[in-house]
């Protein structure tokens, strides 16, 4: 098969690579369409132990496609032995796409539980858009954030692929959804799939300008003062991701003193999956996809997510 990957010092290679065998448990699914995450960006450039695996490997945590032995149309789950709990994963835990080969390319092995059916609704871009993006979406607002209908939620950061999704299933839910961007146009576009509107994260006193809100979704991370800022007493700051860098510093006093809670997520459990699933098919909202290419171009795709010029997925077809 043809397939994408990551070498010794980070370069992308688009080449011949071994097909994948299925063992006791698992399946092979011919890949229709896989979409990048920037956790593949990481696996090129590894911040940390947590993203150091062996190369060569096959990057790529989004898929969907058709399963081999039966011909069925379906949406891969990205994530590998979860455990018994809800609250977090286990020991075994982990992504798709690292260590394990992943989804950029023509073939790939995953088990059995991980596959659903694909929303027919959905064309094969839009399907391998949605799956870890979509669940962290889905986690961060709802089995985390307890996010209900009555309720504001403001986005960080209007144009990632979480992002996109976030807004257009917490409006779904009919909670009330505002955003921040650097970019007006990003805002507008944020508008469009749903948000009420939204702020300049450039502009000084931003968090006061937005709030209060009932809950914050942030993947930056070195704005978590800022986003505990814009709670209410007793809101919740939902956090997922670190961006713009590992470490930020607190005024604690401001926590406790305003009942506010910080809780954490990383992707989410099948149980998740299954739930985020069903507001896909239950929903008219279609993945933002910021532009499609074939798998051959991985490159200029990541070229593109680390200069932040995209609005929604990108995606790489088969």
């Amino acid at each position: 098969m043809k397939a994408v990957v990551v070498n010794e010092g980070g370069g992308l290679s688009y080449e011949d690579f071994p097909d994948p065998v299925a063992g006791r448990g698992e399946v092979v699914v011919e890949l229709k369409a896989a979409a990048i995450n920037r956790r593949d960006l990481l696996l090129r450039n590894p911040p940390g132990p947590a993203y150091e695996f062996p190369k060569p490997i096959v990057p790529g945590s989004d898929g969907a496609g058709i399963r081999r032995d039966t011909g069925e149309e379906v949406v891969i789950y990205p994530g590998l032995h979860w455990g018994p709990r809800e609250d977090a994963a286990g020991p075994e835990w982990g992504i798709l796409g690292g260590p394990s080969n992943g989804t950029y390319a023509q073939l790939v092995t995953v088990p059995e539980e991980n596959v659903y059916r694909k929303p027919p609704r959905l064309s094969w871009e839009g399907a391998a858009a949605f799956p870890l993006a979509a669940l962290t979406a889905y986690r961060a607002l709802f089995a985390v954030g307890r996010l209900r209908a009555d309720e504001t939620v403001l986005v960080l950061g209007a144009g990632s692929g979480v992002s996109t999704f976030a807004v257009q299933l917490a409006a779904q839910e009919g909670a009330r959804v505002l955003v921040t961007s650097s970019s007006e146009a990003k805002i507008e576009r944020a508008k469009e799939l749903g948000a009420a509107g939204g702020v300049l994260y450039t502009d000084e006193g931003w968090p006061e300008a937005v709030g209060p809100v009932d809950l914050v979704l942030d993947s930056v991370g070195s704005t978590w003062r800022d986003s505990a800022r814009a709670l209410r007493p007793g809101g919740r700051l939902v956090v997922f991701g670190g961006t713009g860098g590992p470490e930020v510093t607190l005024d604690v006093r401001a926590i406790y003193l305003s009942w506010k809670s910080i809780l954490s997520t990383t992707m989410g459990s099948p149980n998740d999956f299954f739930a985020m699933l069903r507001m896909v098919n239950d929903g008219d909202w279609h993945p933002v996809i910021d532009s499609v290419r074939p798998l051959a171009e991985a490159a200029a795709a990541h070229d593109r997510m680390k200069a932040g010029e995209h609005f929604g997925k990108l995606v790489l077809t088969t």
